[in-house]
């Protein structure tokens, strides 16, 4: 069998909601902790899959907070780094309307100061994934580090790349001129249809996808919220709809999703090297557990995905798709 180990490379943050309730002259925040490559890795140790986190945890509150959620989860963190900087902080602000807006406190924070060296020390011998992405990707002083790191696990371990964009911290300008190198070093590129709006404003999803495949990634996976997921592996299609879900907020799915998606993938044995082996059909079937997986944390409150005991498949059911997966794949087509 090949290794199922899934290394996640990336930010904790902390995720402070202000409390409608604070008294006169008082602000109330709850924290919670988050960041995307954190949640991706809780998402894919609760569902059982060997999962180690790199990270630069602070010694403050924050990062006692991030420690304890993710040895809790099983998310191995021997290779994470005891930093002295402060954790990275962002407060959501709710108006009237329930929108939110964000304010981040990252100046010179633990998640994005990574040496060369802190990265030379990580084992990729039983890698057979790397998932990474969002912050530590673009963030000065570590993100040229982390890519070099990105390029040296790709000789070994499928590559997925997560941009999670944050024009509030990085300009979109910036994302959009490294993109080139990521899909030349990835075998996945996951991203939302915000992501899409920021890095390719009016673009048919269909165009980008093959653009993207033409400078060298073989499999794009955009989320699209409530209208399900466009799958695209070299320019072959297919198109889920989202799974039914009583939403009390979606903090977290698309990382639970890609936790889902990654899971699968390992458990089947299919991660590992460039994916020239992967059919459609595989990818569809790891996409529809990756829905339920990101349903299921789109339930409760915060980024809070699932345990992989609340996902149990019926007993005798045979690995593949069925139901809307089978629907999906009647859906499917190729476009070149």
């Amino acid at each position: 069998m090949p290794p199922e180990q899934v290394t996640v490379l990336g930010e904790c943050v902390a995720d402070a909601f202000t409390a409608p309730d604070s008294a006169p002259g008082e602000l109330a925040l709850r924290v919670l902790p988050g960041g995307g490559p954190a949640n991706t890795a809780v998402a894919l140790a609760r569902l059982g899959t060997p999962t180690r986190l790199l990270a630069r945890l602070s010694q403050d509150a924050f990062g006692r907070l991030f420690r304890a959620r993710l040895e809790a989860s099983g998310v191995d963190l021997s290779a994470a780094v005891p930093a002295a900087e402060p954790s990275t902080l962002a407060v959501a602000d709710l108006d009237e309307q329930g929108s939110a807006g964000y304010s981040f406190h990252a100046e010179g924070t633990a998640d994005f100061q990574w040496t060369r060296a802190e990265l030379a020390r990580v084992d990729l011998t039983s890698a057979a994934c790397v998932h990474s992405g969002s912050l530590a990707l673009v963030r000065a002083p570590g993100a040229e580090a982390v890519e070099e790191f990105l390029q040296r696990a790709a000789a070994t371990a499928s590559v997925c790349l997560d941009p999670n964009v944050r024009p509030l911290l990085v300009a979109p300008e910036v994302y959009r001129e490294r993109l080139p190198r990521w899909c030349r070093l990835a075998d996945v590129l996951r991203l939302s249809e915000d992501d899409l709006a920021l890095l390719r404003p009016g673009a048919d999803p269909a165009r980008a996808c093959d653009d993207w495949h033409a400078a060298g990634v073989p499999l794009v996976v955009l989320t699209r919220g409530a209208r399900g997921v466009l799958l695209s592996l070299d320019g072959e299609r297919a198109e889920l709809p989202a799974p039914p879900a009583e939403i009390v907020d979606t903090v977290g799915a698309g990382d639970a999703f890609t936790g889902g998606m990654l899971h699968r993938l390992a458990g089947r044995g299919l991660l590992g090297g460039r994916l020239t082996g992967l059919r459609l059909a595989e990818v569809v079937e790891a996409a529809e557990f990756a829905g339920r997986v990101a349903a299921l944390t789109c339930e409760v409150r915060g980024p809070n995905p699932p345990w992989g005991s609340s996902l149990t498949e019926p007993a005798g059911a045979a690995p593949g798709p069925t139901g809307a997966v089978r629907n999906a794949l009647g859906e499917a087509h190729r476009e070149r």
